[in-house]
């Protein structure tokens, strides 16, 4: 083993010094989004998804997962991104399970790509042409990568507090037919 120089140990410690930020990188089309591991609980398939009447277009309904009653958001439709149908099923689709408010949402992106560490410097405020395209307030800022920009999301802004109000307790009274027999959803649960 090489005995360390001077200067490596202090660019390890500089290293050790700055904050990093772990993220997990996602696709939507051809958009790469990243969001912070820590408000990740778990990544999951597609799996069979109960409509909600009346919910808006972006709230494709709730699943069951392991007797959680988790509401599950069609991400493209929410920031409004074009590129294939979101109704095709794709074998790489997947719900990334978000911890919000103390609640748990799901959220429908295209493809899980990575889990990166970044230096929390690197990550840039949103560019003007990217804050037309997407809605600003979506946005934390933009990390560039060797040969990519990632669009960091901020999740905390995705749904209004009146949306995640009614999320919320959409998940509370789901959470109370959960474990009967399975049957309709009661028509009181429209957003």
């Amino acid at each position: 083993m090489r005995p360390s120089s001077p200067l490596s140990l202090g660019q390890r410690a500089l290293e050790e010094a700055t904050p990093l930020r772990q993220l997990v990188g996602f696709r939507i089309g051809d958009e790469e989004f990243g969001v912070d591991i820590l408000m990740v609980q778990e990544i999951i398939r597609l799996p069979a998804i109960t409509p909600i009447p009346n919910a808006p277009r972006f709230i494709l309904g709730m699943i069951n997962l392991r007797g959680r009653v988790i509401p599950i958001i069609d991400l493209r439709q929410r920031l409004l991104i074009n590129g294939k149908n979101p109704g095709e099923t794709d074998r790489t689709k997947r719900i990334l399970i978000l911890e919000l408010d103390s609640h748990q949402t799901g959220f429908i992106v295209d493809s899980v790509s990575e889990v990166m560490k970044v230096p929390a410097a690197e990550i840039e405020p949103t560019p003007h042409l990217l804050a037309l395209s997407i809605d600003a307030r979506y946005i934390e800022g933009v990390i560039k990568l060797a040969n990519r920009l990632l669009i960091l999301l901020d999740f905390t802004q995705i749904l209004r507090p009146q949306e995640q109000k009614e999320l919320n307790e959409m998940g509370d009274i789901g959470a109370e037919f959960a474990d009967k027999e399975p049957g309709p959803i009661p028509h009181s649960m429209s957003l």
